[in-house]
């Protein structure tokens, strides 16, 4: 009847254990659920930001032609909007018109401007900077995803955004070229 007992007692410790285990696995796969989600989210974005024209017209003169009435932060894209302008500072950091857009939990865009929509399960903001050695011809271009729910923990809102854990920031240069 002892053996019976520690048998028991070691067999209890042991599934505890493993049961742990399950919540650990658990909690860090929802973590990679959403870092994939998030990455993805901003890689579409930045390939939106990326096909808009940004090169020299071919008609012998080749001057700029730049795209600077696409409006991104809408779905699907229409005009009238900034285009490749420069976004205002701090557009990675809090939510700038026109260059934030909010995303339900399967990734599908359900709105745009600087208040968040209840059902926002993801924010995706951009950022469009002029190169300071070359700002006639390239552009860097940023794009932040991060969650709505980690975005409602943050309590220090001076300075610079820092990037959290689970979001997702992209970076790319965009210099003009021959169309």
């Amino acid at each position: 009847m002892i053996e019976v007992m520690i048998a028991m007692t070691v067999l209890t410790v042991v599934c505890l254990g493993v049961a742990q285990l399950f919540g650990v696995a658990i909690l860090a796969t929802h973590g990679a659920k959403n870092q994939t989600s998030a990455s993805t989210l901003a890689e579409q974005k930045m390939e939106q930001l990326r096909a808009l024209t940004w090169g020299f017209d071919t008609s012998g003169d080749y001057l700029p032609v730049s795209d600077t009435s696409t409006d991104l932060s809408v779905t699907p894209a229409a005009s009238g909007g900034t285009g490749l302008n420069p976004s205002p500072s701090g557009s990675l950091d809090s939510n700038t018109a026109g260059f934030v857009d909010y995303l339900d939990k399967r990734g599908q865009w359900i709105g745009t401007g600087t208040t968040q929509p209840a059902a926002a399960v993801y924010i995706r903001r951009w950022s469009i900077v002029p190169l300071p050695t070359n700002p006639n011809n390239t552009l860097i271009l940023q794009v932040l995803v991060t969650s709505a729910r980690t975005e409602s923990t943050l309590t220090d809102t001076s300075g610079p955004r820092k990037k959290l854990p689970n979001d997702a920031l992209i970076s790319t240069v965009k210099t003009r070229k021959a169309n």
